[in-house]
């Protein structure tokens, strides 16, 4: 998918691994930038390299599916997001999404809508009929979710820590994709 100055396309565990680097350059940057991903501050380069390479089997099994977003201009890494169908014979319908994330750098080109795009359209080939996620109550992230026409469930408090460490609600969506 091409839109504008950024192109979108899925990621083989081949190239994540062959591209560990940019990908842990893009984790560390998101982290430090404050989006609650599932680390803390500060966010070694090497803990990152070590976790993106980590999802090389689940990519290659079809457990996991991985969306980046890059520059078209220089080919950088831009953003990331990733789908994880459910495996278990009852919720092979559904799937969660998880770190949609945008470099600093490249904030306020609506990227993160667009992954979220790719990924939904996806989804559906999948036949994938609910998606899920969570994110941090109050974030831009919530925003995003709620202007795509992703459903609020609730809020649970003090459900993560974000990046310095303080524990914060985190909100919970659905929405089915359709074409």
């Amino acid at each position: 998918m091409s839109d504008g100055a950024y192109v979108i396309g899925e990621v083989t565990a081949q190239e994540l691994d062959d591209s560990a680097e940019e990908f842990a350059g893009l984790l560390v940057e998101t982290v430090h930038g404050g989006a609650s991903i599932g680390f803390l501050a500060p966010l070694a380069p090497a803990e990152a390299r070590t976790w993106w390479r980590a999802l090389g089997p689940d990519l290659a099994a079809g457990r996991l599916v991985l969306w980046t977003a890059r520059n078209r201009a220089d080919g950088r890494l831009a953003g990331t997001v990733q789908l994880r169908p459910a495996t278990t014979a009852n919720g092979r319908h559904r799937g969660e999404v998880a770190k949609l994330m945008v470099h600093p750098a490249d904030r306020g080109h609506r990227l993160a809508g667009r992954l979220l795009a790719a990924l939904e359209e996806r989804a559906v080939e999948l036949g994938i009929r609910l998606l899920v996620l969570d994110t941090e109550t109050g974030s831009p992230a919530e925003r995003l979710y709620e202007g795509a026409g992703w459903t609020r469930v609730g809020s649970v408090p003090d459900f993560a820590a974000d990046p310095a460490g303080v524990l914060r609600p985190t909100t919970i969506f659905f929405k089915s994709p359709t074409r």
